[in-house]
Protein backbone atom coordinates (compact mmCIF):
# COMPACT_ATOMS: atom_id res chain seq x y z
CA UNK A 1 0.00 0.00 0.00
CA UNK A 2 1.84 3.67 -0.83
CA UNK A 3 2.08 6.06 1.90
CA UNK A 4 -1.29 8.04 1.78
CA UNK A 5 -1.32 12.11 1.03
CA UNK A 6 -0.89 14.11 4.10
CA UNK A 7 -2.46 17.90 4.54
CA UNK A 8 1.16 19.45 4.61
CA UNK A 9 2.05 17.80 1.02
CA UNK A 10 5.50 16.71 2.80
CA UNK A 11 5.98 13.49 1.29
CA UNK A 12 5.32 14.57 -2.19
CA UNK A 13 7.08 17.02 -2.04
CA UNK A 14 4.11 19.18 -2.01
CA UNK A 15 3.50 22.84 -0.92
CA UNK A 16 4.13 22.78 3.02
CA UNK A 17 2.84 26.50 4.06
CA UNK A 18 -0.23 28.01 3.99
CA UNK A 19 0.50 30.64 1.42
CA UNK A 20 2.55 27.85 -0.70
CA UNK A 21 -0.71 25.72 -0.78
CA UNK A 22 -2.48 29.04 -1.46
CA UNK A 23 0.34 29.13 -4.55
CA UNK A 24 0.28 25.65 -5.63
CA UNK A 25 -3.91 25.88 -5.99
CA UNK A 26 -3.37 28.92 -7.61
CA UNK A 27 -1.25 28.24 -10.52
CA UNK A 28 -3.55 25.41 -11.36
CA UNK A 29 -5.82 28.24 -12.24
CA UNK A 30 -5.25 29.02 -15.43
CA UNK A 31 -7.35 31.89 -16.61
CA UNK A 32 -6.21 33.38 -13.44
CA UNK A 33 -2.35 33.24 -13.99
CA UNK A 34 -3.36 34.42 -17.39
CA UNK A 35 -4.90 37.51 -15.44
CA UNK A 36 -2.03 37.98 -13.23
CA UNK A 37 0.31 38.33 -16.25
CA UNK A 38 -1.82 41.01 -18.01
CA UNK A 39 -1.73 42.82 -14.50
CA UNK A 40 1.68 42.58 -14.82
CA UNK A 41 1.83 43.86 -18.16
CA UNK A 42 -0.24 46.76 -17.43
CA UNK A 43 1.97 47.69 -14.32
CA UNK A 44 5.15 47.36 -16.80
CA UNK A 45 3.45 49.86 -19.13
CA UNK A 46 2.29 52.27 -16.34
CA UNK A 47 5.97 52.10 -14.86
CA UNK A 48 8.05 53.02 -17.53
CA UNK A 49 5.57 54.67 -19.76
CA UNK A 50 8.04 57.53 -20.12
CA UNK A 51 10.42 55.32 -21.82
CA UNK A 52 7.62 53.46 -24.20
CA UNK A 53 5.82 56.59 -25.15
CA UNK A 54 7.81 59.89 -25.61
CA UNK A 55 8.96 62.58 -27.96
CA UNK A 56 12.48 62.83 -26.81
CA UNK A 57 14.87 59.82 -27.32
CA UNK A 58 16.28 57.64 -24.73
CA UNK A 59 19.31 57.66 -26.11
CA UNK A 60 21.73 59.86 -28.97
CA UNK A 61 25.44 59.74 -29.64
CA UNK A 62 26.88 62.42 -31.99
CA UNK A 63 30.68 63.56 -32.07
CA UNK A 64 31.98 60.91 -29.86
CA UNK A 65 29.42 62.29 -27.06
CA UNK A 66 26.69 60.17 -25.80
CA UNK A 67 23.51 62.35 -24.40
CA UNK A 68 20.02 60.98 -22.91
CA UNK A 69 17.25 63.87 -24.23
CA UNK A 70 14.58 61.31 -22.40
CA UNK A 71 16.15 61.94 -18.89
CA UNK A 72 17.43 65.40 -18.77
CA UNK A 73 14.96 67.09 -20.78
CA UNK A 74 17.59 68.47 -23.53
CA UNK A 75 15.45 70.07 -26.87
CA UNK A 76 17.55 69.55 -29.17
CA UNK A 77 21.78 68.82 -29.33
CA UNK A 78 23.75 71.64 -31.83
CA UNK A 79 21.52 71.47 -34.99
CA UNK A 80 19.85 68.37 -34.55
CA UNK A 81 15.95 69.06 -33.17
CA UNK A 82 13.87 66.33 -31.79
CA UNK A 83 11.15 66.86 -33.89
CA UNK A 84 12.53 67.82 -37.19
CA UNK A 85 14.45 64.13 -36.68
CA UNK A 86 11.47 62.52 -35.85
CA UNK A 87 10.35 60.41 -38.52
CA UNK A 88 7.47 57.70 -38.66
CA UNK A 89 9.67 55.13 -40.23
CA UNK A 90 12.28 54.21 -38.64
CA UNK A 91 11.27 51.91 -35.97
CA UNK A 92 13.14 52.75 -32.89
CA UNK A 93 16.66 52.96 -33.84
CA UNK A 94 17.90 55.68 -36.14
CA UNK A 95 21.05 56.67 -37.79
CA UNK A 96 21.39 60.12 -39.12
CA UNK A 97 23.55 60.65 -41.92
CA UNK A 98 23.64 64.84 -42.05
CA UNK A 99 25.38 67.38 -40.05
CA UNK A 100 28.03 64.24 -39.39
CA UNK A 101 25.91 61.72 -38.39
CA UNK A 102 24.49 60.66 -34.91
CA UNK A 103 22.49 57.96 -33.74
CA UNK A 104 19.36 57.96 -31.92
CA UNK A 105 17.37 55.50 -29.84
CA UNK A 106 13.87 56.61 -29.78
CA UNK A 107 11.17 55.39 -27.52
CA UNK A 108 8.80 52.76 -28.54
CA UNK A 109 6.34 55.42 -29.55
CA UNK A 110 7.72 58.46 -30.97
CA UNK A 111 5.00 60.61 -29.48
CA UNK A 112 4.24 62.94 -26.34
CA UNK A 113 0.44 62.38 -24.77
CA UNK A 114 0.44 65.53 -25.35
CA UNK A 115 1.78 66.68 -28.14
CA UNK A 116 -1.09 68.36 -30.72
CA UNK A 117 -0.95 68.20 -34.44
CA UNK A 118 -3.73 69.51 -35.94
CA UNK A 119 -2.91 68.64 -39.50
CA UNK A 120 -3.45 65.35 -38.39
CA UNK A 121 -6.59 64.93 -36.50
CA UNK A 122 -8.96 61.63 -36.09
CA UNK A 123 -6.40 59.93 -38.20
CA UNK A 124 -6.80 55.94 -38.29
CA UNK A 125 -4.34 54.13 -37.39
CA UNK A 126 -1.34 53.56 -39.42
CA UNK A 127 2.74 52.91 -38.93
CA UNK A 128 3.28 56.49 -38.06
CA UNK A 129 0.19 56.31 -35.53
CA UNK A 130 -0.33 52.90 -34.32
CA UNK A 131 -3.49 53.78 -32.67
CA UNK A 132 -4.56 56.55 -34.91
CA UNK A 133 -5.00 60.31 -33.58
CA UNK A 134 -7.99 61.90 -31.54
CA UNK A 135 -9.75 65.23 -32.54
CA UNK A 136 -6.76 67.32 -31.37
CA UNK A 137 -4.38 65.22 -33.83
CA UNK A 138 -2.47 63.19 -30.65
CA UNK A 139 -1.08 59.86 -30.50
CA UNK A 140 -3.58 57.44 -28.84
CA UNK A 141 -1.02 55.42 -28.33
CA UNK A 142 1.23 57.35 -26.48
CA UNK A 143 -2.18 58.58 -23.96
CA UNK A 144 -3.32 54.98 -23.86
CA UNK A 145 -0.14 53.81 -22.26
CA UNK A 146 0.05 57.27 -20.01
CA UNK A 147 -3.39 56.67 -19.04
CA UNK A 148 -2.65 53.32 -17.27
CA UNK A 149 -0.80 55.36 -14.88
CA UNK A 150 -3.87 57.21 -14.31
CA UNK A 151 -6.19 54.31 -14.19
CA UNK A 152 -4.20 52.00 -12.51
CA UNK A 153 -3.05 54.46 -9.68
CA UNK A 154 -6.16 55.56 -9.49
CA UNK A 155 -7.29 51.85 -8.52
CA UNK A 156 -4.27 51.42 -5.94
CA UNK A 157 -4.36 54.54 -4.38
CA UNK A 158 -8.28 53.76 -3.69
CA UNK A 159 -7.92 50.90 -2.46
CA UNK A 160 -5.25 51.48 -0.61
CA UNK A 161 -7.20 54.20 1.80
CA UNK A 162 -10.36 51.85 1.51
CA UNK A 163 -8.15 49.02 3.17
CA UNK A 164 -6.85 51.55 6.08
CA UNK A 165 -10.42 52.18 6.61
CA UNK A 166 -11.68 49.31 6.35
CA UNK A 167 -9.08 47.17 8.58
CA UNK A 168 -8.91 49.76 11.04
CA UNK A 169 -12.69 50.04 11.37
CA UNK A 170 -13.32 46.32 11.01
CA UNK A 171 -11.14 45.47 13.83
CA UNK A 172 -12.30 47.41 16.43
CA UNK A 173 -15.67 46.33 15.91
CA UNK A 174 -14.52 42.90 15.78
CA UNK A 175 -12.51 42.58 18.71
CA UNK A 176 -13.65 45.21 21.24
CA UNK A 177 -17.86 44.19 20.63
CA UNK A 178 -19.95 46.27 22.93
CA UNK A 179 -21.26 49.81 21.21
CA UNK A 180 -18.17 49.78 19.37
CA UNK A 181 -19.12 46.76 17.18
CA UNK A 182 -22.80 48.35 17.32
CA UNK A 183 -21.57 52.04 15.86
CA UNK A 184 -19.72 50.72 13.44
CA UNK A 185 -21.77 48.11 12.29
CA UNK A 186 -25.19 50.53 12.00
CA UNK A 187 -22.42 52.97 10.09
CA UNK A 188 -21.23 50.05 7.65
CA UNK A 189 -24.94 49.64 7.15
CA UNK A 190 -26.06 53.33 6.52
CA UNK A 191 -22.72 53.30 4.21
CA UNK A 192 -24.56 50.38 2.31
CA UNK A 193 -27.79 51.87 1.47
CA UNK A 194 -26.10 55.00 -0.30
CA UNK A 195 -25.32 54.44 -4.00
CA UNK A 196 -22.09 54.62 -4.39
CA UNK A 197 -21.12 56.40 -7.17
CA UNK A 198 -24.15 59.08 -7.28
CA UNK A 199 -22.41 59.73 -4.09
CA UNK A 200 -18.86 60.04 -5.89
CA UNK A 201 -20.53 62.21 -8.64
CA UNK A 202 -21.85 64.59 -5.60
CA UNK A 203 -18.83 64.99 -3.70
CA UNK A 204 -16.64 65.36 -6.88
CA UNK A 205 -19.30 67.60 -7.96
CA UNK A 206 -18.49 70.22 -4.79
CA UNK A 207 -14.79 69.31 -4.17
CA UNK A 208 -13.69 69.20 -7.80
CA UNK A 209 -12.56 66.69 -10.06
CA UNK A 210 -8.99 66.50 -9.78
CA UNK A 211 -6.75 63.28 -9.76
CA UNK A 212 -6.25 63.36 -5.99
CA UNK A 213 -10.33 63.49 -4.91
CA UNK A 214 -11.24 61.08 -7.30
CA UNK A 215 -8.78 58.81 -5.58
CA UNK A 216 -9.72 60.04 -2.00
CA UNK A 217 -12.96 59.93 -2.53
CA UNK A 218 -13.31 56.26 -4.30
CA UNK A 219 -11.19 55.39 -1.58
CA UNK A 220 -13.85 56.59 0.87
CA UNK A 221 -16.97 55.23 -0.27
CA UNK A 222 -15.43 51.73 -0.70
CA UNK A 223 -14.50 50.70 2.77
CA UNK A 224 -17.65 49.02 3.93
CA UNK A 225 -16.71 45.24 2.59
CA UNK A 226 -13.21 44.94 3.86
CA UNK A 227 -14.50 46.08 7.18
CA UNK A 228 -17.35 43.73 7.23
CA UNK A 229 -14.28 41.00 6.04
CA UNK A 230 -12.65 41.84 9.29
CA UNK A 231 -14.96 42.38 11.46
CA UNK A 232 -16.02 38.25 10.53
CA UNK A 233 -11.92 37.33 10.69
CA UNK A 234 -11.80 38.82 14.38
CA UNK A 235 -15.12 37.38 15.55
CA UNK A 236 -14.09 34.00 15.21
CA UNK A 237 -10.47 34.53 15.91
CA UNK A 238 -10.89 35.95 19.15
CA UNK A 239 -12.36 32.72 20.64
CA UNK A 240 -9.84 30.79 19.77
CA UNK A 241 -7.48 29.36 22.69
CA UNK A 242 -4.17 31.32 21.28
CA UNK A 243 -6.31 34.36 22.00
CA UNK A 244 -7.03 33.75 25.13
CA UNK A 245 -3.65 32.71 26.02
CA UNK A 246 -1.95 36.23 25.20
CA UNK A 247 -4.80 38.20 27.03
CA UNK A 248 -3.71 35.79 30.17
CA UNK A 249 0.03 36.87 29.51
CA UNK A 250 -1.03 40.02 30.14
CA UNK A 251 -0.19 41.03 26.40
CA UNK A 252 -1.86 44.46 25.03
CA UNK A 253 -4.20 45.28 22.89
CA UNK A 254 -2.65 46.46 20.13
CA UNK A 255 0.40 43.82 20.03
CA UNK A 256 -3.20 40.71 19.61
CA UNK A 257 -4.97 43.11 16.81
CA UNK A 258 -1.61 43.90 14.93
CA UNK A 259 0.45 41.11 15.59
CA UNK A 260 -1.63 38.07 16.00
CA UNK A 261 -4.83 38.47 14.85
CA UNK A 262 -4.49 40.50 11.70
CA UNK A 263 -2.26 38.54 9.97
CA UNK A 264 -4.65 35.91 10.52
CA UNK A 265 -7.33 37.73 8.70
CA UNK A 266 -5.87 39.37 5.77
CA UNK A 267 -6.35 36.08 2.93
CA UNK A 268 -10.62 37.56 2.53
CA UNK A 269 -9.01 40.89 2.77
CA UNK A 270 -6.79 40.78 0.14
CA UNK A 271 -9.51 38.81 -2.28
CA UNK A 272 -11.75 41.91 -1.60
CA UNK A 273 -8.99 44.22 -2.33
CA UNK A 274 -8.34 42.75 -5.84
CA UNK A 275 -11.71 42.88 -6.41
CA UNK A 276 -11.78 46.45 -5.66
CA UNK A 277 -9.02 47.70 -7.52
CA UNK A 278 -11.10 46.73 -10.63
CA UNK A 279 -13.92 48.19 -8.97
CA UNK A 280 -11.99 51.55 -8.98
CA UNK A 281 -10.76 51.70 -12.20
CA UNK A 282 -14.25 51.33 -14.04
CA UNK A 283 -15.37 53.55 -11.33
CA UNK A 284 -12.87 56.15 -12.33
CA UNK A 285 -13.48 55.32 -16.16
CA UNK A 286 -16.86 56.05 -15.84
CA UNK A 287 -16.47 59.30 -14.19
CA UNK A 288 -13.56 60.33 -16.73
CA UNK A 289 -16.23 59.22 -19.51
CA UNK A 290 -19.13 61.20 -17.79
CA UNK A 291 -17.10 64.04 -17.57
CA UNK A 292 -16.53 64.02 -14.05
CA UNK A 293 -13.19 62.36 -13.43
CA UNK A 294 -9.77 63.19 -15.05
CA UNK A 295 -9.72 66.51 -16.82
CA UNK A 296 -7.99 67.11 -20.32
CA UNK A 297 -5.61 67.32 -21.19
CA UNK A 298 -4.51 64.40 -18.76
CA UNK A 299 -4.59 61.65 -20.32
CA UNK A 300 -6.68 58.27 -18.76
CA UNK A 301 -8.79 55.62 -20.48
CA UNK A 302 -11.97 56.78 -20.22
CA UNK A 303 -11.38 60.60 -21.05
CA UNK A 304 -10.22 58.96 -24.32
CA UNK A 305 -13.67 56.80 -24.31
CA UNK A 306 -15.53 60.02 -23.71
CA UNK A 307 -14.22 61.81 -27.26
CA UNK A 308 -15.92 58.72 -29.45
CA UNK A 309 -19.20 59.96 -28.69
CA UNK A 310 -19.13 62.51 -31.36
CA UNK A 311 -17.43 60.78 -33.57
CA UNK A 312 -18.70 57.25 -33.18
CA UNK A 313 -19.41 56.80 -37.11
CA UNK A 314 -16.01 56.81 -38.19
CA UNK A 315 -13.23 57.11 -35.28
CA UNK A 316 -14.19 53.78 -34.32
CA UNK A 317 -10.42 53.57 -32.94
CA UNK A 318 -11.42 55.99 -29.73
CA UNK A 319 -13.84 53.72 -28.66
CA UNK A 320 -12.23 50.26 -29.42
CA UNK A 321 -8.97 50.79 -27.97
CA UNK A 322 -9.68 52.40 -24.54
CA UNK A 323 -12.76 50.10 -24.40
CA UNK A 324 -10.29 47.26 -24.88
CA UNK A 325 -7.94 48.40 -22.17
CA UNK A 326 -10.68 48.61 -19.61
CA UNK A 327 -12.14 45.46 -20.61
CA UNK A 328 -9.04 43.53 -20.34
CA UNK A 329 -7.66 44.97 -16.97
CA UNK A 330 -10.86 44.86 -14.96
CA UNK A 331 -11.32 41.48 -16.57
CA UNK A 332 -7.54 40.08 -15.46
CA UNK A 333 -7.93 41.76 -11.70
CA UNK A 334 -11.43 39.53 -11.13
CA UNK A 335 -9.74 36.60 -12.79
CA UNK A 336 -7.04 37.16 -10.05
CA UNK A 337 -9.33 37.79 -7.05
CA UNK A 338 -11.55 34.47 -8.26
CA UNK A 339 -8.41 32.21 -8.38
CA UNK A 340 -7.10 33.95 -4.87
CA UNK A 341 -10.87 33.27 -3.71
CA UNK A 342 -10.53 29.55 -4.43
CA UNK A 343 -6.95 29.42 -4.21
CA UNK A 344 -7.71 30.00 -0.47
CA UNK A 345 -10.38 27.68 0.46
CA UNK A 346 -9.55 25.09 3.18
CA UNK A 347 -11.26 22.81 1.57
CA UNK A 348 -8.53 22.25 -1.17
CA UNK A 349 -6.09 21.71 1.89
CA UNK A 350 -7.99 18.58 3.48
Amino acid sequence: MGLSRTRSGAEDGGPKTYWKMVGHHFRKKKLAVLGLWVTIFMIVVAVFAPLLANNRPIFFYQGGRAYFPLFSGQERVGPFVWKELRKKKPFIFQHVRQDGGAIVVWPLDKYSPNEYNLLDYLSGPDAGHWFGTDDNGRDVLARMIWGARISLSVGFVAVGIALILGILLGAMAGYFGGWIDIFISRLIEIMLTIPTFFLIIAIIAVKGSGIYNIMVVIGLTGWMGIARFVRAEFLKLKQLDFITALRSLGASHKRIIFFHMLPNAMAPVLVSAVFGIAGAILTESSLSFLGFGVQPPMPSWGEILSQSRDYIDFAWWLTVFPGLAIFASITAYNLVGEGLRDAMDPKLFR
